[in-house]
């Protein structure tokens, strides 16, 4: 007798969590990948704004199975996308009594103070909750970036002190700091008579306003 043929078994595709995201987003099976994603974006300090959203909206339709810390953890990623919106995208997405907890009353006055650019206040409080944001790694240089953003658009030349409160950072280390970004960042640093150092920023069009004109 011959031997039976068998049956070839059927190839098991497998998917990453932003293809689930993109061809079943609805899927209920998948939160428990979305909610694995978010501490694995903490871990590698990666983002993907899509697969959080979609973790948010199961959580939505299925407020049972929320956790707190994962939340938090979006939360947080979501505030070092700044100057992208996507803390309000999110928060869109938790309801409001489980905003009335205290590391989301928290996380939306940090937000504030970095929309308005009150970097001092900022600093301050995020000192005070630790734990929520040295849970994240790259949560401090990720403000950091944005605060020089925000400087780079209001400034030509940023008085020192105004940089070192903005970006939280003093003596030996802000000159390393400083040093980095003269040798990357096309930073210009020069001596002013009577007040300290200043940082010339690259032009754009808005610390520049004639290059708005004239490029148009």
């Amino acid at each position: 007798m011959g031997r039976e043929r068998e049956t070839p078994k059927p190839q098991q595709v497998s998917y990453t969590v932003e293809q689930m995201v993109a061809v079943n987003p609805y899927n209920p099976d998948i939160l428990p990948e979305l909610e694995n994603y978010v501490n694995e974006q903490v871990s590698s300090q990666t983002y993907s704004l899509d697969a959080n959203l979609c973790l948010l909206r199961h959580y939505q339709f299925e407020p049972e199975r929320m956790s707190t810390q994962i939340v938090t953890r979006t939360l947080v990623k979501a505030l070092m996308a700044m100057p992208a919106p996507d803390f309000s995208l999110c928060l869109f997405l938790i309801p409001e009594r489980v905003q009335m907890e205290e590391q989301f009353k928290t996380l939306i006055v940090l937000s504030h103070y970095l929309e308005t650019g009150r970097f001092r206040q900022f600093w301050d409080e995020a000192a005070k909750s630790r734990h929520i944001v040295e849970a994240v790694p790259g949560f401090e240089q990720a403000i950091q970036a944005y605060a020089v953003h925000v400087l780079s658009l209001t400034y030509q030349k940023v008085p020192r002190p105004v940089l070192a409160e903005a970006i939280n950072i003093e003596g030996l280390s802000l000159d390393k700091f400083l040093e980095h970004h003269e040798a990357n960042s096309g930073w210009i640093l020069e001596k002013s008579h009577g007040r300290g150092q200043l940082i010339v920023m690259p032009s754009n069009e808005f610390n520049h306003p004639e290059l708005k004109k004239c490029c148009r």
